[in-house]
């Protein structure tokens, strides 16, 4: 049996904050993928170390990774997709630099304080049940 609020079972506010969370983490799919490779990883800690909040050009990026252009530039393009990088062209250059907004970082960090509201209310699950 569960207990009521306001007419509303426990239960049904869970599915509903379950199914906010499915939600909320197919939005952050696309985060989610540019930062599971080692490679985006390397170049987001290389572009971090490199410092210059300007921009960094592709071939300051392959100087300091093991990757080539054209695997830089794919790379880039998945972390700009994902709303993690911006570009901006000067001339013939590209500059890449960290979206100063950082809406997808928000999102994913609003996911996964939601995962932990959620999570941290449910019952210690890691004792066996006794009969």
């Amino acid at each position: 049996i569960f207990n009521m609020i306001n007419g509303v079972t426990k239960h049904q506010c869970y599915n509903t904050d379950v199914d906010r969370l499915a939600m909320e983490f197919e939005q952050c799919r696309k985060i989610l993928v540019a930062l599971g490779d080692e490679n985006r990883q390397h170049m987001i800690l290389e572009m971090i170390k490199i410092g210059d909040c300007r921009g960094v050009r592709v071939n300051q990026i392959t100087e300091k990774t093991h990757l080539s252009r054209p695997a830089v530039s794919h790379h880039l393009r998945i972390l700009k997709d994902a709303g993690i990088l911006k570009m901006r062209r000067e001339a013939t250059k590209n500059y890449y630099y960290f979206d100063p907004d950082m809406k997808s970082f928000e999102l994913l960090t609003d996911f996964l304080q939601r995962a932990i509201s959620i999570t941290s209310a449910l019952p210690d699950r890691s004792q066996r049940d006794e009969d």
